[in-house]
C-alpha cells in the first residue's frame, strides 16, 4: 500500500500528516530534518512501538485515559523534560492515542514556551483527530479540556500497524469522529477502505484549521456533535468514551437542527442512518438527567451566549447561539432509550 500525504499548510508553521503502513519508521528522518540533539518520548505504549529516533532519547511512561489529562500530567512531564535538559531546539515525541497526543501535546507547547512535538497516533480516534491541528489540552473538574494551547506539531506519523491490536471499543471511538465528517463536508465514507477513511478525515480537518487555526469562526464545525459527546463524557465520569458520545451528539445535532426548521425531516433521518452505519450508540444512556446534561452543555468553550451548537442547515453546519432550552431539552428526550 502506497503511503498518502497531506499537507497542513499554515506558512511557517506547516507540516505534513503521513498515513501507512510503517510511517513510524520515517521519526529518524524527521528528527534529522529538525536539528534535534536530543529527544524525550513520552509513550503510552510498549517501548518498542517507537523507533530509535536516531538521537539520545529519554523514554517516558504515559497512559492513555481521561484520568491523566491533567496540569498535574503536564507539570510532571515538564519536570522530566528540565531533569533530561532539553531544550528550545530538541524535540518532544509522543506515543498513544488522543489524551496522550493532547496531554503531550500541551506540555511540549508550555516547556520553554514551546519546543517541537511530533505526534505517532496509535488509535484511530487519534488518528482521524486529536494529532492534528495543534490544539492541546488538559481537563479541570468543571469540563473538558478547558486549558490548552495551540501548538502545532512539525509532523504526524499515522501508522496503520498501530491499529492492528485496537480493542473493538476503540474502533467504535474513532469511528464516531469519521461518521461526523459526513455532515461537515466528508461525504459518504462508509464504503472506502480503512487508510482512505483516515485520509479523508485528515483532509478534512487540514482545510479547515488552513482556513481558521485559531477557532475564530469556521473551525467550528470540527465540533460536529461534541457539545452533548462532551456532556455525556462527562455526567457518566468518562465511563461513555469521546467517540460514542460524538456519535450521540451527531444524532442529537441532526434532531435539533430539524426541531429549529434548519434542514428537513431527510436530512434528519440522515444523521441516525449513518451514525447506525458505522454500528454506534444513538441514544443517551439510561438514567442521566436532561437537566445536568444541560447545565454542562452550558460550560462548552463554545457557549459564549447561552446554549450554542454547530448545527447543519441550508448554508451547511454553523454554530448556533441562544438556543431555546426547552428545544434543546425537548430533542434530549427524542434521543433517550
Amino acid at each position: 500500500m502506497t503511503h498518502r500525504r497531506i499537507e497542513v499548510a499554515l506558512g511557517e508553521r506547516s507540516y505534513a500528516v503521513r498515513i501507512g503502513p510503517g510511517v513510524r519508521h520515517t521519526l529518524p528522518e524527521i528528527v534529522a530534518e529538525l536539528g534535534a540533539r536530543r529527544v524525550a518520548v513520552v509513550s503510552a505504549r510498549p517501548a518498542d512501538w517507537v523507533p530509535d529516533p536516531g538521537v539520545p532519547s529519554l523514554m517516558l511512561a504515559a497512559r492513555d485515559g481521561e484520568e491523566d489529562k491533567t496540569l498535574a500530567t503536564v507539570e510532571e512531564l515538564c519536570r522530566r523534560f528540565a531533569e533530561f535538559g532539553l531544550t528550545r531546539s530538541d524535540a518532544v515525541v509522543s506515543c498513544g492515542g488522543g489524551t496522550t497526543t493532547d496531554s503531550v501535546g500541551l506540555a511540549a507547547a508550555l516547556y520553554h514556551r514551546g519546543v517541537p512535538v511530533i505526534h505517532l497516533p496509535t488509535s484511530l480516534l487519534a488518528q482521524v483527530d486529536a494529532s492534528v491541528g495543534g490544539k492541546t489540552a488538559v481537563n479541570l473538574p468543571e469540563g473538558k479540556n478547558l486549558v490548552g494551547a495551540y501548538w502545532q506539531p512539525k509532523a504526524v506519523l499515522c501508522d496503520t500497524d498501530y491499529l492492528e491490536t485496537l480493542p473493538e471499543r476503540e474502533w467504535v471511538n474513532g469511528y464516531g469522529e469519521i461518521a461526523r465528517c459526513h455532515f461537515i463536508g466528508a461525504g459518504d465514507l462508509r464504503s472506502l477502505p480503512l487508510h482512505e477513511q483516515i485520509a479523508a478525515s485528515v483532509a478534512l480537518k487540514a482545510s479547515v484549521v488552513t482556513a481558521d487555526e485559531r477557532d475564530a469562526g469556521h473551525r467550528h464545525i470540527l465540533n460536529y456533535g461534541h457539545t452533548l459527546g462532551h456532556a455525556l463524557e462527562r455526567a457518566t465520569d468518562y465511563a461513555l468514551r469521546h467517540g460514542e458520545g460524538v456519535a450521540i451528539g451527531t444524532v442529537f445535532a441532526g434532531r435539533l437542527a430539524g426541531a429549529l426548521g434548519r434542514v428537513g425531516a431527510a436530512r434528519v433521518a440522515e444523521h441516525l442512518d449513518v451514525v447506525r452505519g458505522y454500528s454506534l450508540p444513538t441514544e443517551i444512556p439510561a438514567g442521566l438527567a436532561p437537566d445536568r446534561l444541560i447545565a454542562l452543555m452550558r460550560l462548552d468553550k463554545k457557549a459564549t451566549s447561552g446554549l450554542s451548537f454547530v448545527l447543519d442547515g441550508a448554508r451547511g453546519p454553523e454554530l448556533v447561539h441562544d438556543v431555546p432550552e426547552a428545544t434543546v431539552a425537548e430533542t434530549l428526550a427524542s434521543v433517550a432509550p
